[in-house]
């Protein structure tokens, strides 16, 4: 008699609470399948990279004896499957070793830069909900109008002007020229050390210490990078919500609904919408994983201390730890913002509970 029989004899069906279970079950193992092909590439990463790790330590005027001594206390006389599994072993204890550029631990270092990306990210993806997601459904209902040409036409720029162009016009104008926001860097140096940092975003800390002149000098600093990743932003996403919009739009439920009666805005944000809504999840999730990883040039440009910043420099500098440890920084931010989008579009859509 099959373990399924057996529990529906027992008078409770227990086949929902498996099925939850079996889908637990495969999140767990495809969340392990991940981390090790992650952790494997960027290992891979480190070891090809012509750069020679023990050089960047001591130097490239050490002795042989010295050079030879941190070869074997990092471990590289060892077999390469081993090598990995050390790292691995590391890794899960929150060792991603010391970094030769700032001379800190790695984590240490991406505990402080790590969420001045975060700081940026989540500004620029808020305004592109908030202004793309509206433009999008606008552009949709009122399709062939000048407004549509508008969301079409700064879709278009803002997936082609070059962020490290744009950000410099920017500084200048309304910088260097009409003095309308702080320029470079994070936080000017007067309130530099003014607030301890909890969260590692200085306008929350700021604000949870009720220092409102710091607070104000951080977001001074933050607006022109963040609009600088808040056009791509709004760009992608209105760019998207359009497309979807009009496809909901030529479905036969909607001329149905408007056939009955129901009032515009209700075929529209009620019954055309929530059938976007469930796509638009996924774009959101895609979008902020790529601010994440992708404000490299940005950071760059406003002298951001951000974690894209932080990889380059390190990478510049020979510095194999940083590098490898602030990408599985991110490449691990990366699968759990799509986890979240998973989740939250199981949520949304009652279909796929």
């Amino acid at each position: 008699m099959s373990d399924s029989s057996t529990l529906q004899r027992s008078g409770v069906d227990f086949r929902p609470y498996l099925d939850v279970a079996r889908k637990i079950g495969g999140g767990i193992v495809m969340l392990i399948l991940t981390f090790i092909g992650l952790t494997a590439i960027t290992f891979i990463i480190g070891r090809i990279m012509p750069n020679d790790p023990v050089v960047a330590i001591v130097g490239d005027r050490a002795s042989k004896e010295v050079y030879e001594a941190m070869y074997l206390q990092l471990g590289l006389d060892k077999p390469i499957w081993q090598q990995y599994l050390i790292f691995i072993g590391d890794i899960l204890r929150g060792d991603f070793g010391s970094s030769v550029m700032t001379g800190q631990p790695v984590l240490e270092d991406i505990k402080r830069f790590f969420p001045a990306t975060l700081e940026l990210a989540t500004i620029a993806t808020i305004a592109g909900i908030v202004i793309g997601v509206p433009a999008g459904v606008l552009a949709a209902v009122r399709q062939g109008t000048l407004i549509d040409h508008v969301v079409r036409i700064v879709g278009l720029l803002g997936h082609s002007i070059p962020i490290f162009w744009l950000g410099m016009v920017a500084l200048l104008v309304f910088y260097a020229k009409l003095d309308w926001v702080a320029g470079p860097g994070r936080i000017d140096f007067f309130y530099d050390g003014i607030v301890e940092p909890v969260t590692g975003v200085i306008m929350i800390d700021a604000a949870m210490a009720g220092e409102w002149d710091v607070f104000k000098n951080a977001l001074s600093h933050a607006i022109l990078p963040a609009s600088m990743l808040a056009i791509y932003s709004l760009a992608y996403i209105a760019r998207m919500t359009r497309s979807f919009m009009l496809d909901q739009l030529n479905q036969e439920y909607v001329l149905t609904a408007r056939v009955k009666g129901l009032r515009e805005g209700t075929v529209i944000w009620y019954h055309a919408f929530r059938n976007v809504l469930v796509q638009l999840i996924t774009i959101i999730g895609l979008t902020y994983a790529s601010l994440l990883e992708g404000s490299v040039l940005t950071e760059t440009v406003f002298a951001w201390p951000g974690i894209g910043q932080y990889i380059t420099n390190s990478l510049f500098n020979a510095d194999m730890n940083a590098v490898i440890g602030g990408t599985l920084v991110v490449g691990i931010s990366f699968v759990f913002i799509n986890m979240l989008s998973d989740l939250l579009y199981r949520i949304v859509d009652p279909r796929a509970k």
